[in-house]
Order: structure tokens, then sequence, then C-alpha cells
């Protein structure tokens, strides 16, 4: 098993406000990449939205394979955003990439 930190970009196609922000990083926060010693060095951010109204999700997933972690970080990432009030229309979600792989965990 190793531990990925996988990137998920999105896009908020309705309003974001400061509330629903918020939430939605608490719903993510267990899976914050600042408990690998790649999202400690490179200070990546759980979440970051963009003026656009992009996004990105960065989440650690440990996982027996790429495919096996790329697949539960989009399900937890989807998860999240459903439960903070997103529905598939309103956050559609990009395809995922590997960040970074930490098998010292």
């Amino acid at each position: 098993m190793s531990t990925y930190v996988i990137t998920i970009p999105g896009t908020f196609l309705h309003g974001l406000d400061d509330d629903r922000r918020d939430d939605l990083a608490r719903r993510l926060r267990p899976a914050d990449p600042h408990h690998t010693s790649l999202g400690r060095e490179e200070d990546l951010d759980l979440l970051t939205v963009n003026d656009d109204k992009t996004f990105s999700i960065r989440l650690e997933v440990t996982a027996g394979d790429r495919r096996t972690a790329e697949r539960e970080a989009k399900r937890t990432a989807a998860s999240a955003l459903r439960e903070a009030g997103f529905g598939e229309g309103d956050a559609p979600l990009g395809p995922t990439s590997v960040t970074g792989i930490d098998n010292a965990s």
C-alpha cells in the first residue's frame, strides 16, 4: 500500500460563498494531503478556488495502486461536494492526476 496525493480539478458553475467553501473544506479535511511528507514539503492546499470559479481538490489516499487511489479520491471529492450542497451539475469534476506518492507513510 502507498499513500497517494491526488489532484482533482473542477468548476463551480454557480456561486460559492464563504460558508459553503468552509463546509466543503471541512468535509474534505480527513483526506488533507498535509498528512503526507509531500503535502507538508510542498504546502499543498486541500482546496484551491480560482477567480474564474475553477478549483482543485488535493486529497491523500492510501491504496494498493494508482487507479484505485484516483477512483477513491474522485469518490471522496464527489461525496464531499454533494454533502456540501453541490450537485453534479453545480460543480463537475475533471480527470484526476497523481500529484505525488509517499511510500514512507
